[in-house]
This record gives C-alpha cells, sequence and structure tokens, in this order.
C-alpha cells in the first residue's frame, strides 16, 4: 500500500525530519544564488534549508498540505521559497534551472519505465554547466545513470555512493554535471 503523505504531513509538522545531509553538504560548497527545483519537496525540509542558504527553490509535490506548510514557513521566514502541486509523472518543468533536486521521491513510481521517463523529462530543466542531485533506492541507480550518460552529449557523474545506518534506510546518490 503506498504511503499517504496527505495524511502525514497534515497530522505532523516537519514529519520527515531535518534537511538531508548529503544535499546541505552538496551547497555548502557553492555560492548562494543557485535556482533549484526540488522535486517531491514535501514539507520543505530541503527546500527551506536551501532558501535559508539564500537558494531561490521552487518545490513540487502531490501533496496540498506540504506544500502550504511549506511556502507558508517560508513567507513566514522571508525565503524565496516557492511551491506547487503536482504529479511527477505529468509535470512539465516551465524554466531552467541551476540544480534539480530529485531527493528519494523517483522510488515511488510504478515501474522502471515510468522512473526513466519522468527523469528524462525533468533533466531538460537544467541549465548547461547545472547540476542534478539525485538520491533514491540504490537499486535505480544504475538506470538512473544510464538514462545520463545517454543523453548526447552525456552528463558527468561528479559522484556516485551509498549510504545507509540503523536509522535511515540505503540511499543510493548521484550527482551529476549537465555538459556546457
Amino acid at each position: 500500500m503506498a504511503t499517504n503523505y496527505e495524511e502525514i504531513y497534515r497530522s505532523t509538522p516537519h514529519a520527515l525530519g531535518d534537511a538531508n545531509e548529503y544535499v546541505v553538504a552538496f551547497f555548502a560548497g557553492h555560492d548562494p544564488g543557485l535556482t533549484v527545483l526540488d522535486i517531491g519537496c514535501g514539507q520543505g525540509r530541503d527546500a527551506l534549508a536551501l532558501g535559508r542558504a539564500g537558494h531561490a527553490v521552487h518545490g513540487i509535490d502531490l501533496a496540498p498540505s506540504g506544500i502550504a506548510q511549506m511556502v507558508s514557513e517560508a513567507e513566514r521566514d522571508g525565503l524565496t521559497v516557492t511551491g506547487e502541486v503536482a504529479d511527477v509523472v505529468t509535470y512539465r518543468p516551465d524554466r531552467k534551472v541551476d540544480v534539480l533536486l530529485i531527493d528519494r521521491t523517483l522510488h515511488m513510481l510504478p515501474s522502471e519505465e515510468v522512473r526513466i521517463r519522468v527523469l528524462s523529462t525533468l533533466i531538460r530543466a537544467v541549465r548547461p554547466g547545472g547540476w542534478l542531485l539525485l538520491l533514491d533506492e540504490p537499486s535505480n541507480m544504475a538506470a538512473f545513470e544510464r538514462v545520463l550518460v545517454e543523453q548526447s552529449p552525456p552528463w558527468t557523474i561528479d559522484f556516485r555512493g551509498t549510504r545507509g545506518d540503523r536509522n535511515r534506510p540505503v540511499t543510493g546518490r548521484l550527482f551529476a554535471r549537465h555538459p556546457v
């Protein structure tokens, strides 16, 4: 049975905890002012942290309460963070961004075929020289990497790896650079 994030977000503020440590570390190595598209942003755990670091973030999520909570907190804190309720399967980005962030979202899609189609659509939003930060199930990472290296010209895989601990599931990480 699929997780009902709308119900979780309505009942629990900041239900998924703090920003992903790998996302925060990546952005710590970059000057403020990047434009970020956060796919599956939920209540904004990554988006709000990036907004506080001086980046402009647009978050997409299927759960209206998650988007509402993120936007409310961003407005309260004066952050450049916006949100949009949309289904990642049918979403078509209408802007170019410096960073496409997909933090543990694609694994929830029903098949590898759908995950690849969605990723192939979303990466078109990244400016030349921009970044993809993709965190997902390790078993999905080889297919995602194939999507990137089969582009013309191919993306540069800057980092790949996995990590988990007793408090979190094992996560595959892939950071890639769009060709200039």
